[in-house]
């Protein structure tokens, strides 16, 4: 059965007539491909990804990239569909490369960046691991012969695919100048995350603070590195700050750390009694290390109190310092009172030279009678 009216030619494009049956195979297949585009895209499917044992990063790569594909495959059909042919096999205008050629090419890298992934993990988890290295150095190897895979895997796959990179020199060098200002901070944390890795100034477990932020690392990645705060806040820091900035490494060569805690006792104080309460407040704590021994040390003479200082060694920097300060003030608090030692306010001593003054014992009652008169 025919109907006319919808195979009477609407208008011309290219030398090709376009009918309104033509535009109704357009819509679907055009309509088609935006469904399944953005249903590659859908957590179902990165669920299905992660089954894989895959980064999520090179999920949200893989799947984007399909995305994408399954857009153009269904964009160029509903065009041929519309009456407007776009040959499969055909060189692409002003490019050598046909559709089927470009989308060997994207599923031949969606490969290549699958390959430098389950290398990384294979080498770190299989080989590295049971090479009696360290595991921050098991890390860095990885993820430098990862990144050896993925660049060498993308010039193999441009090579085969008729894109020789040195046809790319005079195009890099008319764009890159350029591109150099726009891409400078990428190319300097890629750069940093590269001697980050070689260096090991930082390791996946230590607890650092750099650039005002205090935690511990969790992610060293190509461009930045993620550091999990004691508040369970992931703060995700460029690799340059590790460079360019100080870096207090609690952990670098020894977890144990040595905490010092100001006291003030008041005058009059035993200060042999004072120097045990203080240590035996600090061995009440399952935290703190017997080696080195807690001690305590007379500091001053202040104004208003003898100021001692508790100094305890323990491991505890690398998980909740905060807490373990104050325990040990809560322990401080608890023996001083014990040994009947007070911690008093700020005192100060009045002087008078010459002249008299009246000093008048006032009760509180007297005291609000007067406020409100």
């Amino acid at each position: 059965m025919r109907f006319p009216l919808l195979e009477k030619p609407l208008f011309e494009v290219g030398g090709h007539y376009v009918t309104f049956l033509g535009l109704i195979a357009f819509a679907a297949l055009f309509a088609a491909g935006i469904i399944i585009a953005r249903f590659l895209q859908s957590d179902l499917v990165r669920r299905l990804f992660s089954r894989f044992k895959i980064d999520t990063n090179f999920i949200a790569i893989v799947t984007t990239i399909l995305s994408l594909s399954a857009l153009v495959f269904f964009t160029v059909s509903a065009v041929n569909a519309a009456g407007i042919p776009l040959y499969w096999n055909a060189p692409l205008p002003g490019v050598t490369l046909s559709l089927l050629q470009i989308f060997l090419l994207i599923a031949l890298l969606i490969a290549v960046f699958w390959l430098s992934s389950r290398t990384r993990h294979f080498l770190f988890n299989r080989v590295l691991v049971r090479s009696g290295l360290d595991r921050a150095l098991g890390h860095a190897i990885s993820q430098i012969v990862g990144y050896a895979v993925l660049i060498i895997g993308i010039v193999i796959v441009l090579d085969n695919a008729g894109i020789h990179l040195g046809a790319l020199t005079v195009f890099a060098g008319a764009v890159g100048v350029g591109l150099g200002f726009g891409l400078k901070n990428i190319a300097s944390n890629f750069i940093s995350g590269l001697l980050i890795l070689a260096e090991r100034p930082i390791a996946i477990g230590d607890r650092i603070e750099v650039a005002g932020i205090t935690g511990q690392v969790r992610q060293i990645r190509a461009r930045s590195t993620l550091i999990m705060t004691n508040d369970n806040i992931a703060m995700i820091v460029p690799n340059e700050k590790f460079i360019d900035s100080p870096v207090t490494n609690w952990t670098y060569t020894d977890r144990r750390v040595r905490f010092r805690l100001p006291v003030g006792v008041a005058y009059g104080s035993d200060v042999n009694k004072v120097r045990e309460a203080l240590i035996a407040a600090a061995r009440e704590h399952p935290a703190t290390l017997k080696d080195p021994a807690p001690d305590a040390f007379l500091e001053k003479f202040g104004h208003s109190t003898i100021d001692f200082q508790l100094v305890v060694w323990s491991e505890e920097m690398s998980r909740r310092p905060s807490r373990f300060k104050s325990d040990l003030n809560y322990l401080i608090c608890k023996h001083l009172g014990a040994a009947g030692i007070e911690i008093p306010n700020p005192q100060r001593d009045l002087h008078i030279r010459s002249g008299t003054l009246k000093v008048e014992s006032v009760t509180k009652q007297e005291t609000r009678e007067r406020s409100e008169g």
